[in-house]
């Protein structure tokens, strides 16, 4: 007996998940097995498919404490990077596919977008505050390149003097720099960039299609040479697998211009967990268990605790030392500073057309 929903390896070849667990909201579950022919089966190939979402808002709200912002937008539903360690896999339950392979390869975009956004903006009761963007999927994955939701966005966004806050992985973003670095000019612009690590094999298969390392630090000096402020963000860190860079990831984020770095234990909510354990047992069998060992030592003997306060954080001996760390090596970079807040009081709502003229 497979796991649950399994498809075979050979057709998720550049996928993250290895499999689709079942999704938890279904009353069926569903099983491959051997029905005992020893035939070679030849299965296609896992491709990419796009739904079109009528969405009727756009921008969310949140009140997490453990979060700085508390309204997003995800242009993308779903994520074709493919990163295992995704902590919004679980949320591709609700629309009725799978946190596994399904969250890489079904995914649904909003083409409405940014007409929502300049809707919401132009109602008398908006008050501004920053807007995070890449906080659930990341809005500069493959599928930016042909659809450009984000980039309709971001033309909304600087036409209004909003505030915004992105976190990306993709170097997509660099396209787009002739809209960004006028608002960080304003001071409404803020860019994370997450660098897990500096090694392209790990990465391949941590994020199979997210860009390699030296290209994701190349696309933070053409962020900072552009007066772009970006944050390096290690995250997640991973224990006994790239726990040991995070020096490393400081000091090469700083020689290519960031000015700020932030840093988050791994956490494994939901189907996250079985997924992750899996994909340890096919691509470091070597050190797995003391890989997830680690992990539940940070989590409080489980695979993850959703405890506000302590998901991101971790707790024990280890986590401690793991700040520590982290902290000393921000503060020998300069990158412990304290990014000032975006600015609100530039928010205009922009003339469009049929407005009538103000009369002198």
């Amino acid at each position: 007996m497979h796991k649950p929903n399994q498809t075979k390896q050979a057709t998720a070849r550049g996928r993250g998940a290895g499999y689709n667990p079942d999704i938890r909201f279904d009353r069926v579950s569903r099983a491959s097995f051997d029905d005992g022919w020893d035939m070679v089966e030849d299965l296609p190939v896992l491709r990419t498919q796009v739904r079109e979402e009528s969405a009727k808002t756009i921008i969310s709200t949140n009140r997490s404490p453990d979060l700085s912002f508390d309204q997003s937008i995800n242009p993308y539903r779903g994520c074709e990077h493919g990163c295992i360690y995704c902590f919004a896999r679980p949320s591709h339950a609700f629309l009725g596919l799978s946190p596994g392979l399904d969250f890489e390869t079904q995914l649904t975009v909003k083409p409405n977008a940014a007409m929502l956004l300049e809707k919401a903006l132009r109602n008398p009761r908006y008050t501004p505050k920053t807007i995070a963007i890449g906080t659930n999927t990341d809005p500069y994955q493959p599928i930016e390149k042909t659809r450009e939701i984000m980039r309709e966005i971001l033309g909304v966004l600087s036409d209004f003097n909003h505030p915004l806050a992105i976190v990306t992985k993709g170097t997509l973003i660099g396209r787009d720099i002739d809209l960004l670095a006028p608002m960080a000019a304003k001071g409404l612009l803020r860019v994370g960039i997450s660098v897990t690590t500096l090694d392209p094999e790990v990465s391949r298969k941590l994020e199979p299609r997210v860009p390699n390392p030296a290209a994701r630090l190349r696309v933070i000096r053409a962020l900072s040479d552009a007066g772009i402020p970006v944050r390096v963000m290690i995250s997640p860190v991973i224990p006994a697998l790239t726990d040991h860079e995070v020096e490393a990831i400081v000091a090469a984020a700083k020689d290519a211009g960031a000015v700020a770095a932030s840093s988050i234990l791994l956490r494994l909510p939901r189907e996250v967990a079985p997924l992750f354990r899996d994909w340890l047992a096919t691509h470091y069998p070597d050190r797995a268990a003391r890989i997830m060992n680690r992990v539940r030592e940070l989590h409080g003997g489980k695979d993850y605790d959703p405890t506000f306060g302590k998901r991101m954080t971790g707790q024990g001996v280890w986590a401690e030392l793991q700040h520590q760390r982290f902290k000393q090596a921000s503060a020998r970079y300069g990158l412990d500073r304290r990014l000032p807040p975006l600015r609100t009081d530039l928010f205009a709502v922009p003339p469009q057309a049929g407005d009538q003229m103000a009369l002198f």
